[in-house]
């Protein structure tokens, strides 16, 4: 039995979607899952223990600056979700009405959508929609690290602190820098480029199936 290209492109962008939304969960709330220091005092011994603090502690520390990243960090994390759930809708669209064809140049699609005036402004709303919020999403995120700053100097416990930390900024860095060149190319030169396919592929002709339906149609 064949399967519908269509399903198998729908299939790979979920689970790419579930992979990435791990990346945004730690790289947004960072004020948790960045390794910081805990102060135990021990009465046995009369001294302090200085380990690393649990998840739970990181949550649930209560000074005031703590604070307001940690609300900032869920801010952003809120963000990323909308502007995740702007690029599946866009990228679902794209599957549905566009297809690839590497026999045709990238910017095929710019004359043959002419033809299809409700597509070609659908096309433009999206890839406006998605710009937008991936520009919204760069200033965002980079408040959210200038203020793990001082937290990271202030709450510093060993090298784990900032090599996570610097883990967890570049993978979503490197998926917001992905993303920027996705959204501005698409909008600069009126063409949708994949934001999923690895190699940032653009959908260049319309899909058959949409041809199919319209004929279809009475």
């Amino acid at each position: 039995m064949k399967v519908d290209g269509d399903i198998i492109q729908r299939i790979k962008v979920a689970g790419i979607f579930l992979l990435q939304s791990y990346k945004i969960l730690t790289g947004s709330l960072l004020t948790i899952f960045i390794p910081q220091k805990c102060e135990n005092y021990l009465i046995t011994t009369n001294s302090t223990e200085i380990k690393i603090c649990s998840l739970e502690e990181n949550f649930n520390n209560n000074d005031l600056y703590h604070k307001k990243t940690l609300y900032w960090n869920i801010l952003t994390m809120i963000l990323f979700f909308g502007y995740y759930l702007i690029e599946l809708k866009r990228e679902n669209w794209s599957i549905k009405y566009l297809d690839i064809d590497h026999d045709k140049p990238d910017n095929a699609l710019k004359e043959i959508i002419r033809n299809e005036p409700n597509l070609d402004k659908k096309m433009d709303v999206l890839n406006f929609y998605y710009y937008t919020i991936v520009r919204i999403a760069i200033v965002f995120y980079f408040i959210n690290i200038s203020l793990m700053i001082r937290i990271l100097y202030t709450d510093y416990h060993s090298s784990s602190t900032i090599s996570s930390f610097i883990s967890f900024v570049l993978l979503v860095v490197m998926k917001l820098y992905n993303s920027f060149i996705v959204a501005k190319a698409s909008v600069s030169d009126d063409k949708m480029m994949s934001a999923y396919v690895s190699e940032f592929v653009s959908y260049n002709v319309l899909d058959e199936d949409y041809f199919k339906n319209k004929k279809a149609k009475p």
